[in-house]
């Protein structure tokens, strides 16, 4: 047998949840493979998170606490019977992601792009003046804009010259707390899809994104161009996994916008103010830009109380 062969012959024998160290227990008492590797267990480990990552239908596992799954084959989940931790475990886990809310992660979000030298406010969607059901993909959770940095007074009217468009880029955020299944990715990314045609950036941004998804993501942001950010308890380690990719500005849609939703409206606004003022009003301008965007954490410890006031899992690695 492979190593991976000996594997499901394990699982298989077992016909329940088996932890890395049970199942290397295993194939070794029952001679299923000769290992030559310096550390065995790590290539069982190796392999089993291979079955995981690569979308595998043989295996799932399941999380007992930070770090430690237990396996298991996919034709026996419904006749698996999970001991009292396990329940206990999958229901505390439930209940602590469903404490928090998703807009309690928009403060997060915004965060972590003021370290990116942008500007983002929430476009609450209670706010626009349609009733239309049809329109609950027009509105973006959160809209963003980053101006070029050009210190030279000379190069920056130069390029307002040439181009006012040149000079910032505006991006549309569509936020979830969490993604774990093929439905929910398609769903959540054809939303964001929808939300950011008129935006030079779309992103998906979640807060946990299953590892089983990795290549239907890759295809999805191949495809369409939206990007992915996964954003962390601590703002600034959340990390762009896939990039958006440019596109102009659909300024009917920009308009239409504009029209639904009196925030979206003034963002644009306050866009414009900064782009047109001159050098003297230019500071005072992009203090009244930053005054009607979203507010971000000024510390750590404000950041962590922030997350624990509100049971954001702060360990969500």
């Amino acid at each position: 047998m492979t190593i991976k062969e000996s594997i499901l012959k394990t699982l298989e024998d077992i016909k329940g949840l088996a932890s890395v160290a049970e199942i290397y227990d295993h194939i070794l008492k029952n001679n299923y493979y000769s290992f030559g590797a310096k550390d065995p267990k790590g290539v069982v480990s190796g392999d089993l998170r291979e079955f995981i990552f690569k979308g595998d239908s043989r295996i799932k596992r399941t999380k007992i606490s930070k770090g430690t799954y237990k396996y298991y084959l996919t034709k026996y989940e419904h006749f698996l019977i999970l001991d009292q931790f396990e329940i206990e475990s999958k229901i505390n886990a439930k209940l602590q992601k469903n404490d928090y809310q998703e807009k309690d992660l928009h403060k997060i979000l915004s965060s972590y792009l003021k370290s990116t030298n942008s500007f983002s406010k929430t476009i609450f969607h209670e706010q626009s003046n349609t009733k239309d059901s049809n329109q609950k993909w027009v509105h973006p959770d959160m809209v963003g804009v980053q101006f070029i940095n050009l210190y030279s007074k000379a190069s920056q009217t130069f390029l307002k010259a040439i181009n006012r468009l040149d000079t910032f880029k505006i991006s549309s955020y569509e936020i979830k707390k969490e993604i774990n299944s093929d439905y929910e990715l398609k769903k959540t990314f054809f939303q964001a899809v929808s939300n950011s045609s008129w935006a030079n950036y779309g992103y998906l941004v979640a807060f946990e994104i299953s590892d089983s998804l990795n290549d239907e993501i890759e295809r999805l942001n191949q495809s369409f161009g939206i990007g992915i950010i996964e954003l962390k308890a601590n703002p600034y380690e959340s990390k762009i996994l896939y990039p958006a990719k440019y596109k102009d500005l659909d300024f009917k849609t920009i308009d239409k916008l504009c029209k639904i939703n009196i925030e979206f409206e003034t963002f644009i606004e306050q866009i414009e103010k900064l782009m047109t003022a001159t050098e003297k009003y230019y500071k005072s301008t992009e203090k009244e830009l930053e005054g009607m965007c979203d507010k971000y954490f000024l510390n750590d410890t404000e950041i962590e109380t922030y997350c624990r006031d509100r049971k954001i899992p702060w360990d969500n690695n």
